[in-house]
Order: structure tokens, then sequence, then C-alpha cells
């Protein structure tokens, strides 16, 4: 029976109530325990906002159990909470060393006033592992704001220490005494998403504790368990205080996931519808032209290539396409292997994220993961993967927009050729502003070009930037002692000035410059050599930073000590982690560092991360251009924080951000662009002499000016 001490949990619905077994009457007596609570807790909220703010007193840690019929990696975490069906089945939770406790919802469906009491109060830190989590969940199931300042994340505190960010990885490398439980995916997938009906199952599409009840009872261990965890988490990485900015940064960070951003529902629909009926045309031509019943098999294309060829098929391949074109003299097999290089395109699944991750009202949020890169501290993507959208060189972007949203791909064929190409250069355009506003999109110019360069004080760039900005055509300059004015745009000259700027500025030689495409470019491999060179001799400031920032580094690992060098970059090791503390005050990790050999065997620099192509925790070596490399970066990510939160603390709206870009939803009759730019190439006090500028443009949906 519900009282003043207990909280019914549900969403006030008399058929929900039914349906888990509860009368009319005990329904009508949960819901005057249940708005007797509400008062309560309003009473109390009321008590604290009259007293004086009180320090912090408690922690409460807090881990869930969900369950929703939407898949939480297509869809993203808003989604999955919005659906009717969501519900939390387990809440685990525990104030400071009390221990853990599991609230199963399946069964008494309400919190301890106490809790729910704490949730809303200032003076009790809630802490989680990917707290975002946590906070949507249970405030859109209670129906409650939970305030983002009174929330702490382990996950990215452990990603600041240069930890792994998923909790079960972490427990690993920590070697905490209560790792996460192995069985939690097998549970997952049993009770929080629906499963198959089948015969066996009584044609059943959800597993409830009373199917398997030993199961469910492991399940209530797996969430106690995870309390443990984070709890021991925070206390092995309480030697680590976050800075205050960035808890504020957090703060804006979560504001602008949880705004998020408006789509072009007709434009993503009919992108799907288009895509789909061009390719099932291909489709057809492909089984009309090669005979073969599945155009999609890799293994009979290849034999019916080989067999018109003559020559044999390794592979179906991007470049082995493309080299086959070159080299096959026949009409019938260049137009099959053309329609396999336009159903291979995979414009369409951008549109795809967008239409699974869009809430009831059209917007997409979660689109960013605040320190998803650990070892410089830049957001990650999530869901659409902003960070790697195609260009648009489309000459209309309006009519190309206006044909697809009218879902005409006979009209598109005609005005714009390529279909797959066109439908991916329209994908940025699908992010759009609300009625009455419009997108103000501003980025810094050659920010990590302007962070080294004032690091290095590499005066002649630093000359560049207080001037015109033409980086590229004054790296050629130097370079090949020419004037500027012969390094016109196009030129072979820029060229190799824009290459060069891209791919040495972190120590890198010919390997980086044919990474950066350098070759592509109609350069030649043995004028490779010459442009390191030359670059090199004409950035000797740079070059002298990759050493001392190498030196440095490997004197406060082998020495034990604090190394200082220009613009306050400190060097230290503490609690096993090497901290290169920033100009801005933030500090960069490396775990466990130490001496050890480089894969050429010379003595380097040795700590633990996240393998990035095989997503393995091992041993990382680093050398001076590396660790430049981050320090810049992590730069140009403080300065972009720096903006970030002056221009939300001006009113500006931010729904999204790119790399160095920020994306503001602004009234149409309030959309000061100059105001944002001007924001964004102010100076910062701790980056005295660092040169920042910001261009930008405004638009009604996102593209690239």
């Amino acid at each position: 029976m519900t009282n003043q001490y207990q909280i019914e949990f549900d969403n006030g619905s008399h058929d929900y109530l039914v349906g888990k077994g509860l009368d009319p009457m005990a329904k009508e007596e949960y819901l005057r325990g249940y708005e007797y609570a509400k008062s309560m807790v309003a009473t109390k909220a009321e008590e604290r906002e009259k007293s004086q703010p009180e320090e912090k007193k408690r922690v409460l840690a807090i881990d869930i159990e969900t369950y929703s019929p939407v898949d939480l990696k297509k869809s993203g975490l808003y989604v999955y909470a919005e659906h009717p069906e969501f519900e939390i089945l387990l809440f685990a939770y525990a104030f400071d060393q009390e221990p853990v406790t599991v609230v199963d919802f399946t069964a008494q469906k309400y919190l301890s006033l106490e809790v729910f009491d704490a949730l809303t109060n200032p003076t009790v830190l809630k802490t989680a592992h990917n707290a975002n989590f946590e906070r949507i969940c249970i405030s859109r199931y209670f129906k409650i704001d939970l305030a983002i300042d009174q929330w702490e994340c382990t996950a990215v505190k452990s990603a600041m220490l240069g930890l792994p960010f998923a909790l079960a990885m972490v427990g690993k490398v920590l070697k905490l005494d209560q790792e996460k439980m192995t069985e939690g995916k097998s549970l997952i997938r049993y009770f929080s998403i629906p499963c198959n009906p089948t015969n066996a199952n009584g044609n059943r599409s959800r597993n409830l504790p009373a199917h398997d009840p030993e199961k469910w009872n492991t399940y209530k261990a797996y969430n106690l368990r995870d309390v443990e965890a984070e709890r021991e988490i925070r206390e092995k990485t309480a030697f680590f205080e976050v800075p205050q900015s960035e808890k504020d940064l957090y703060i804006i960070d979560q504001v602008i996931n949880d705004r998020g951003v408006l789509i072009d529902t007709d434009l993503v629909t009919n992108a799907i519808r288009i895509d789909a009926t061009y390719k099932d045309r291909l489709s057809a031509e492909m089984e009309k032209l090669a005979n073969i019943d599945n155009p999609n098999s890799v293994a009979q294309l290849k034999a019916w290539i080989a067999d018109k060829t003559g020559e044999d098929v390794d592979s179906l391949t991007k470049e082995s396409i493309l080299n086959m074109l070159k080299n096959t003299p026949s009409d019938e097999v260049t137009k099959v292997l053309r329609n396999r290089q336009e159903m291979a395109k995979t414009s369409v699944k951008k549109y795809q994220a967008m239409a699974e991750m869009a809430g009831t009202d059209g917007r997409i949020r979660g689109l960013a993961q605040f320190y998803g890169a650990n070892r410089t501290g830049r957001w990650a993507g999530r869901g659409v993967q902003m960070q790697n959208l195609p260009q648009n060189h489309l000459r209309d972007l309006d009519l190309a927009r206006q044909v697809v949203r009218e879902n005409d791909l006979e009209m598109l064929e005609i005005l714009f050729g390529n279909v797959p190409d066109t439908l991916s250069q329209l994908i940025r355009t699908a992010f759009i502003a609300k009625p009455g506003h419009t997108f103000l999109v501003a980025d810094f110019s050659a920010i990590e070009a302007r962070v080294i360069a004032w690091l290095a004080d590499e005066k002649w760039r630093l000359e560049v930037f207080a001037t015109h900005g033409k980086i590229y055509e004054a790296s050629a300059s130097q370079m090949f002692k020419v004037d500027i004015s012969e390094v016109t745009k196009g030129s072979a000259l820029r060229q190799k000035g824009k290459v060069s700027e891209l791919a040495l500025g972190y120590q890198g030689g010919p390997g980086a410059l044919e990474k950066m495409g350098a070759l592509k470019m109609g350069l030649k491999a043995d004028e490779l050599q010459g442009l390191v060179d030359a670059w090199r001799s004409t950035n000797p400031h740079i070059v002298k930073l990759w050493k001392s920032v190498d030196n440095a580094a490997k004197e406060a690992v082998e020495e034990n000590t604090i190394v200082k060098i220009k613009h306050n970059i400190t060097f230290e090791v503490t609690n096993n982690v090497l901290f290169i503390e920033l100009p801005s005050g933030r500090k960069l990790s490396y775990f466990h560092p130490r001496m050890g050999k480089s894969k050429f065997g010379s003595d380097s620099l040795i700590y633990e991360g996240m393998n990035q192509t095989t997503k393995q925790w091992c041993d990382q070596e680093t050398y001076g251009g590396k660790l430049v490399e981050n320090i810049v970066q992590a730069i140009a990510r403080d300065c972009l924080a720096y903006s970030m939160v002056n221009l939300e603390k001006a009113g500006y709206q931010i729904v999204f951000h790119v790399h160095d870009e920020v994306i503001i939803e602004a009234p149409e009759d309030n959309a000061n662009l100059d105001e944002v730019c001007k924001i964004m190439g102010q100076s910062i006090p701790w980056a005295k002499g660092l040169l920042l500028r910001a261009d930008g443009y405004k638009t009604k949906y996102y593209k690239k000016d």
C-alpha cells in the first residue's frame, strides 16, 4: 500500500495498472499516495529554495535496466525512451558507501520517497556510468525535470583519464574488485528487448520475469554489480578532479544533445524511396545483362566477369572495380561494373539513420558524445555521424531538394544525372531550421595551423594569420622561394603547399604525404622527400617544438619530475598517468606511461590505450610529433569549447557542431551572424597571442558553403 514513504512509479494510465494486475480500487489508492508523495517532494524543494544553498553532502550512485521495443543502437537514447512501451525494469542505487539496493519495478512499482526526493535535490550528487542514459530515462519515465548540473558521469571521467569508455573495459583496466558481470549482454537480450515469437515460447514477443525467475534474479545481481563497479571507479579515480570549466562544458553539451535539430522528414523519406527504386532498376538491369539470379551476389558476379573477360577476379572492392573499368574492352562488362558501383554506394544509410533517430517532434537528439575522443577530448559522432558527412557541390541545391521532396526520380536523373551522388550531396541539407528560424553556421579558419604557429612561435606563420590568412599560398611561397603572387588557386605550387600543410605539421614524412593524397594529386613519389625537407627547413620552430615536447614527456616519465615548456604546457606523472596540462588548465592523460622500444628499435614512450583500428586495449607508442598533434587538436577543441560556452551565454542556441564548426538555430528577426563570428574570434585569456578568426553564413538548411 502506498503511503508517505513510498511513491508509485507508472505513467498514470488505468490500463497500464490494470495490465499489471491492479484493480481500479488499488489504482486509486496508488494514485492518492503518488499525489501525496509529489506534494511532499515539492514542499521539500520549496524549503530548500528558501534556505541557504548547501554543499553537496551525499552521493547517489544509480544504474537502471530498461525495456523498449526500440533498437537503442539504431535509434538512439531519446527515441528509445520516448516510446510508449518504454519502462524501467530495475533501479539499483546506493547512497555514499551504503549497501546497494535494487528496486524491482515489475513487482512493486515504487521508489522510496528518500530516493525520489534525492533525484531533484541539489545537495545530492547523482552519478552513473554514461549518466546521460540514466538522466533521460528517469526523467522521461517519472515525468520530472532532472538538472544536468546535479549529475556526474564516470564514463566521461574515465575518458578524461585516458581510460576506455565502456564500464566493462574500465573494470578490466583498473582491475576492479567488482567488475561488470559477463552475463549482462545475454540478460539484456532476454529481458530488455523484444523476442521473436515461436511455438516454443508460446508465440510471445517479450520475456517477463515469470518466464525465467532464475535469469531474472541474475539480472538483479547484474544491476547491483554495476552500481558497485561504478562506485569503485569513482573511488579509484578520486585523485583526479574534473576542472570546473569541463563541468560547465558538460552541461552545455547535454543541453545541446537534449535540444536536438530538426530534420526535413519529406526530404529524408523520399530520398530513401528514390534510392530504393533506383537500385531496384539497376538490379533488374544487371539480372538481364549478366543473366544471374542475384545481382548482389559477389560470387555470381565475379564468375560472370571472369567468364566474359577471361581474367580471374579477386574482389569487387571500389579500387578493384576502378582498375577493371580502366582495362576492360567490353561495353557489357563496363555497364555491369558501373551498375555495381552505383548499387554499392551507401548514401542512403545516413537518411535511414536520420529517420530512425527522429523523435515525434521531428528533431534528432544525441548526435555528439562528450569526450568521445579521449586522447584530445574532442567530441565523437553518434547515430548519423556528423563528422563524416559528404560535401555538396551541386549547382542548384534548392532545385535538387525540391525534386527529391516531390519524389520525382525521373526529373532528378534528367536534371542531375548521377542519382546516388546527388542524394549523397543532399544529406547535409536534411538538417533544417524550425519555422521562423534560420541557421547561423560559423567555423574557425585554419584553427590547427594557427594553434601550432602560436605554440611554436613560428614568426612568418603568425604574420600570415595577422594579415591575409592564406596559409597554403604562404607556405608554398616560403618553401619554394617565390613571391606569394605566383601561387595562384589551382596551381601546382598551391597544391604542394596545401598537401604539405595538411600532412607535415606533426612530424610526418613521405608516407604522410601519400596518405594525404599527394600521388593522386599528380605529385611523383621521388619528389615527396624534397617536399618534407623544404617544409621542415621553412618551419624550424615547429621542428624544434616536436623535439621539445618529446624530451619533456620522456623526462617526466623517466625522472618522475614536473617539466614545463612554453605556454605553460606541463608534463607530470601522477597515479600511473602521464598528464599534459594545456594552457586552458585541462589535462591530457596517458595511462601507464613507460619507456620502451619503438617498432624501429629506438627508445620510445609507451602507454596503454585503445587501438583505434582494432578497438582493443593495448600498448601504444608515441613520439614528439604525435604528442604535438594531440596537444594542438586539444587546444583547438578548447577554443571551440570556450566559444560554445560564450555563445550559449549570449543566448545563441547551438543545435549541433561538427569539428570546428557550430550550427545555431536563431530567430529570423534576430540572427546576428557578425556577432557570432566576433564571439568565436575574440581573444582567449589563457591563449594570449593566439589569433583566431571565424567565418560563417546564414542558411535555412545545413550545407557546405
